[in-house]
């Protein structure tokens, strides 16, 4: 099937929390949440090495969103449901619609840390890319030393299939491991 011709909800919701991909006029908000969160997020996302100014977080919300558009990638913003507060960033990324299979990257806004809503979104996210996009395979992918991450991959039911040792450079310098977990639909149409 070919994925432009998907009619893709642009949110959907899970106990606490609204996901939806970013729209104009969401970049001052999403830039204050990174400045917020910049010293956590630092060490494991290379993005957070340069911090944009809110003009081009604004731009980065509107290419997120031709992205969702165009089915090359589903960026999420997590909001909570009661105060519509931007609380973190997820998504399904690096995703091949012939498996179909697709990658959860996920951040959290530093004052809503270790209080599960990341597992939260990555369990909703996970079914949603199971039922609606009919996925056959999800990935989670992290620094070997990011505990924290694949503390909520495995709270989120992921199985540990891999660690690519030396893998990658971190910003640091250091040579480091990737972790890879994964669900996989079965034959049968079971999800592990």
């Amino acid at each position: 099937m070919n994925p432009l011709l998907l009619d893709l909800p642009d949110e959907f919701e899970s106990e606490r929390l609204t996901l939806r991909v970013p729209r104009a006029g969401d970049g001052a908000e999403e830039n204050a949440a990174v400045r917020e969160s910049t010293a956590e997020l630092l060490p494991w996302m290379p993005w957070a090495l340069n911090i944009p100014g809110v003009e081009e977080s604004e731009a980065r919300c509107r290419r997120v969103w031709a992205d969702f558009l165009a089915r090359k990638d589903i960026g999420l913003h997590l909001y909570l449901k009661d105060t519509h507060t931007l609380i973190g960033g997820s998504g399904l990324h690096r995703m091949d619609w012939d498996v179909p299979k697709f990658e959860i990257g996920y951040w959290v806004r530093m004052r809503f840390a270790g209080q599960g809503y990341i597992t939260e979104a990555v369990i909703a996210i996970t079914r949603f890319a199971f039922d609606v996009l009919n996925a056959n395979r999800v990935e989670i992918r992290m620094d070997d030393l990011n505990e924290k991450s694949w503390r909520v991959a495995e709270r989120a039911g992921y199985r540990l299939e891999a660690v690519l040792r030396n893998d990658q450079r971190a910003l640091s310098g250091r040579l480091r491991g990737t972790r890879i977990y994964a669900k996989i639909r079965q034959p049968d149409g079971a999800i592990i």
